[in-house]
C-alpha cells in the first residue's frame, strides 16, 4: 500500500532540463505589491511561496534562482509586508508572500496583510500552485493550519515543501514527514506529493525547479 503524500521522485531528464533552463535565464525583481490594484498584469502563469516567519523561504528562493540575495531574509519576523514579484524570463512569475505567524507586528498590520493575502489567493486566475514551506525541525504548526485552510477555501492547489532537512537526523525527519502527512490529509487542496529540501545542501532544488517549469 503506497504512502499518502509520497516524496517527489527525482525529475526525469526533460523536466530537469526545463527547470535548469528556466532558472538559468533572467530572474528579475518586478515590484513589491501592497494592494491588489498594484499587481502586475496577469499575462503569465505564476507560483507563490508561503511560509511562517523564519522557515527559510528567502534562502530557498535564493537557492532556486542561484542568486545569493534575490530574496532578502530579515532577522525581524514580519518585517516584509509586501507581495514580491519576480519574473522568471517571460514565462513565469515567482511570487514571494510575506511571512506569517509573527508576534511582533501590530494587529492592524497583520489584519491588512491577511486581507491582501486572501484577496490575492482568491482573485489571481493565473496562480497555478502555492508552495507552503514547512520547517523540518518543527512540522505543521497551528499557524500553518490557518494558511492551509485559507488555501482550501480559495481553491488554490498547494504543495508542501519541507525546508532545512539537513538540520535534523533521518529519524527526526521521518517522524516530521509522518506528522506533515497526517496534517495534509485534512486539506482537500493539498497536492499529493511532498518535496524535501535543504537550501544549504541543495537537496530538492532540482526537483522544485522541474515542478515549477512543467506546470501547465
Amino acid at each position: 500500500m503506497s504512502l499518502p503524500f509520497p516524496l517527489a521522485d527525482e525529475p526525469e531528464f526533460a523536466a530537469r532540463e526545463a527547470g535548469r533552463l528556466l532558472f538559468a535565464g533572467p530572474v528579475d525583481f518586478v515590484k513589491g505589491v501592497v494592494a491588489m490594484p498594484g499587481l502586475p498584469p496577469a499575462d503569465r502563469l505564476e507560483v507563490c511561496f508561503a511560509g511562517r516567519s523564519n522557515v527559510g523561504k528567502s534562502s530557498l528562493i535564493n537557492a532556486l534562482t542561484g542568486r545569493k540575495s534575490l530574496a532578502r531574509a530579515s532577522n525581524t519576523p514580519g518585517r516584509t509586508q509586501e507581495i514580491n514579484y519576480f519574473a522568471l524570463g517571460t514565462e513565469r512569475y515567482l511570487v514571494d508572500l510575506p511571512g506569517y505567524g509573527y508576534a511582533e507586528a501590530p494587529v492592524a498590520v497583520v489584519e491588512k496583510w491577511q486581507r491582501l493575502l486572501k484577496n490575492y489567493l482568491q482573485g489571481r486566475q493565473t496562480l497555478r500552485r502555492a508552495f507552503v514551506l514547512i520547517d523540518t525541525r518543527h512540522g505543521v504548526k497551528a499557524v500553518d493550519e490557518e494558511i492551509l485552510t485559507l488555501l482550501d477555501r480559495s481553491a488554490v492547489t498547494f504543495q508542501a515543501v519541507l525546508t532545512k532537512a539537513d538540520k535534523v537526523s533521518k529519524a527526526e525527519r521521518d517522524a516530521i514527514i509522518d506528522q506533515v502527512r497526517g496534517a495534509l490529509a485534512k486539506h482537500p487542496a493539498a497536492y499529493p506529493e511532498l518535496v524535501v529540501t535543504s537550501a544549504e545542501k541543495g537537496d530538492g532544488i532540482e526537483t522544485l525547479r522541474a515542478i515549477i517549469a512543467t506546470l501547465q
